[in-house]
């Protein structure tokens, strides 16, 4: 099985969710996000698993969120990821990927039940 996490280290929930997946033997792939921003199909795939609208992955206490009102409802789907792709720091995380699932690790034990 394949895990990938979506991890910020500077974010306190996303070093608890790696540390749980280490805690159940899980050897994740960690993608530090900000420095390897996701392409738009890998957005697209974790919004889709997610069952989510780009709006609802976007953290929006940051700053830049509220600069370039992103919560503008005449914003599209694109406009939105486009954000997300220029300011990966837009992305809620940690993102977990495991046997074809995706869960937000907040709180971290959410990710047990895809693993």
């Amino acid at each position: 099985m394949s895990v990938k996490i979506y991890h910020n280290p500077r974010c306190s929930k996303s070093r608890q969710t790696l540390q749980l997946l280490e805690q159940h033997g899980e050897q994740a792939q960690v993608i530090e996000y900000l420095k390897d921003t996701p392409s738009r199909l890998e957005l697209q795939t974790v919004l889709s698993l997610l069952k989510l609208q780009p709006r609802e992955l976007m953290r929006k206490g940051e700053a830049i969120y509220k600069e370039l009102q992103l919560g503008n409802d005449a914003l599209s789907d694109d406009q939105l990821i486009d954000a997300m792709l220029q300011h990966p720091i837009l992305i809620e995380r940690p993102i977990v990927l495991a046997n074809g699932k995706a869960a937000i690790g907040r709180p971290p034990e959410s990710v047990l039940e895809i693993l």
